[in-house]
């Protein structure tokens, strides 16, 4: 009598989920692809093609880039050579059936997993610029205006003057980076014999990595996660209620009159409602959904939901923070920079602590893998 098969951990998984469980086997083809992308586009705008998108008479906002003092014949070789190894590098890091299992010197091990992740670094959180942040948080604003003006017949604000085709590469810039993390991830993971996947080992589970741990430090992350935009939202409302906190009567007056306080506001509120969310990450709400979501009361929320998400935003939330850091020496920003910037330059902290909850909200429902079967 034949004795029946154990199906696979894939046999029963629809294709798609079985792609993104073997992210480690792809990743780095696809860090390769998005390098040689920018290879080209490199040679392309060195030899004086259209559509370079940093620096000053290409980017309508160019104060806000790092990359505001760029110009197309320098930055382009730079853009080839840097997507050029990029390639190199990215094919190299993906697995073979000669490679996997098998240790590569200690060297090469060393020069992978470093310019993986400090092009990841780079791309993630230096290039991209506050602007991002402000698209995001404008969408909704922007969408109770369209409806506003639809009533009342008035225009819609004209958002291309912050540099719609450079924040367009920089959305692309946090793919690449996202990429890079996770060559960065799977390259180090497979040479230390861990799941590529999720990174258990036969050695067994990090002692911090263990729900309960994670338990533990992530209320901590979670907390800080909370306060930071609650400290911005405290000083934008309150200057749209009429109190110049920290600022100059002269300076009040002046927001007041372009509406920039009423503005602010709208982005503290949206901040508020994610600080709400972010307490997700450590409450059963964030694992179930509530009575009062009566079409999906008492089911699973999909881990991805509140990780997908959560993880962008840490992202470009810390890629934000950092701009003010750099803005400090710009004189038009300068006024009253601590009472104005000062809540934003805790943003850094904010991104880290959120994408540290978001990690040990990660490690708490991750489960069993579906790649390794280890739990």
């Amino acid at each position: 009598m034949e004795i029946p098969r154990t199906p696979s951990p894939t046999a029963t998984t629809p294709a798609r989920s079985a792609t993104l469980a073997r992210w480690p086997e792809w990743v780095g083809y696809a860090a390769a692809g998005w390098s040689l992308l920018y290879a080209l586009l490199g040679v392309y705008w060195t030899l004086g093609g259209a559509g370079f998108p940093f620096g000053a008479g290409h980017d309508p906002a160019a104060v806000e880039s790092i990359l505001r003092g760029v110009r197309p014949a320098t930055a382009g070789p730079v853009i080839a050579a840097f997507g050029l190894v990029g390639t190199i590098v990215g094919l190299a890091s993906a697995p073979s059936t000669r490679s996997v299992g098998a240790r590569r010197p200690g060297l090469l091990r060393v020069l992978v997993v470093g310019f993986a992740a400090i092009s990841a670094l780079a791309l993630l959180v230096v290039i991209p610029d506050r602007r991002l942040l402000m698209l995001l948080a404008y969408v909704p604003i922007f969408a109770g205006v369209g409806i506003y003006t639809l009533v009342t017949g008035s225009s819609m604000p004209d958002i291309a003057d912050i540099g719609l085709v450079t924040l367009a590469h920089q959305a692309s810039s946090v793919a690449g980076g996202v990429l890079w993390a996770g060559v960065a991830v799977a390259y180090a993971r497979r040479f230390r014999y861990a799941c590529g996947t999720c990174g258990r080992s036969s050695h067994g589970t990090r002692s911090w990595t263990t729900p309960a741990s994670a338990a533990r430090w992530g209320r901590w992350a979670v907390g800080v996660a909370v306060v930071v935009p609650l400290i911005y939202a405290a000083t934008r409302w309150a200057w749209a209620l009429g109190i110049p906190l920290g600022i100059s009567e002269e300076f009040y007056q002046e927001g007041k009159a372009e509406g920039m306080w009423w503005a602010g506001a709208a982005l503290a509120t949206l901040g508020i409602g994610g600080a709400i969310l972010t307490l997700g990450l450590v409450q059963r709400w964030g694992e179930v959904y509530p009575r009062w979501l009566w079409f999906k009361a008492g089911r699973r929320v999909p881990p991805a939901l509140a990780i997908v998400p959560a993880s962008f935003v840490s992202i470009i939330v810390t890629s934000a923070g950092l701009e003010y850091y750099r803005l400090m020496s710009v004189p038009e920003f300068a006024h009253d920079w601590w009472a104005t910037m000062g809540p934003e330059l805790l943003w850094p902290l904010w991104g880290g602590a959120l994408a540290a909850a978001t990690l040990a909200y990660y490690y708490r429902r991750r489960g069993t893998c579906r790649i390794c079967r280890r739990g």
